[in-house]
């Protein structure tokens, strides 16, 4: 039986740590060792669990997750990053790009990312682990980070799971609509299901087609509602 990968979770809201830590219970391979709501708390739990991946946020009262991150590569702690972070300054990405962060997702979190990350990053540690020799399309497969790829013929290449018409079923609804629909809605206008429906809307928020929004309902649940940028 294969051993989980550990992870740490470091987010001073208590509540989205709880989403989270009940989001990465949800995905197969991964356990979560400890969470961490201060980066003083935070660095005693890597020091203690060496975890193998950290899901980290950057604000906090004391300092920024790319602070600690910074210390545990001085340190030589090899330890992989995602942040998770409300963050939208290109210079913070490329801060975290230079201190080798696996991935980058911006807050709200939703599940589907945070599992195509994790699924990923599992994959590329299994890989590793079977490799006694590189040769360069190992590398150029290990180190793809593009959502979009191109193939020969120079033609964009859609992600599993995506496919050309219906993604041009939902840019049609967006033309014809002004309004900020949920997954819900759309689903329901391009006959499809609500967990479908999410799952292209959030790829187009990611190739920056569709913006998303969190609103509250009349019961206080948050939902995403998506628009045209």
């Amino acid at each position: 039986m294969t051993t989980p990968i550990s992870l740490v979770i470091i987010e001073d809201d208590q509540q989205i740590a709880e989403i989270q830590r009940r989001f990465v219970e949800r995905i197969d391979g991964f356990h979560v060792v400890g969470i961490a709501h201060s980066l003083n708390d935070a660095r005693d739990l890597i020091e203690v669990f060496q975890p193998q991946l950290l899901l980290l946020d950057n604000q906090f009262p004391t300092g920024t997750g790319l602070d600690l991150l910074r210390e545990l590569r001085a340190d030589g702690c090899n330890t992989d990053v995602i942040l998770v972070t409300a963050a939208k300054e290109v210079e913070t990405l490329r801060t975290a790009m230079r201190y080798g962060i696996f991935d980058y997702i911006l807050k709200p979190l939703v599940f589907e990312r945070l599992q195509a990350s994790l699924d990923k990053f599992r994959g590329q540690l299994s890989k590793l682990s079977d490799m006694e020799s590189l040769v360069q399309s190992d590398v150029d497969g290990l180190l793809q980070s593009a959502t979009i790829q191109q193939n020969a013929s120079g033609a964009p290449r859609l992600p599993k799971g995506i496919d050309s018409i219906t993604l041009d079923k939902i840019r049609a609804v967006f033309k014809s609509s002004h309004n900020a629909l949920n997954a819900e809605e759309v689903g329901q206008l391009i006959g499809a299901s609500r967990t479908t429906a999410r799952r292209y809307l959030e790829f187009l928020v990611s190739t920056d087609e569709l913006n998303a929004e969190v609103s509250y309902g009349t019961v206080g649940r948050p939902e995403r509602r998506y628009h045209p940028l």
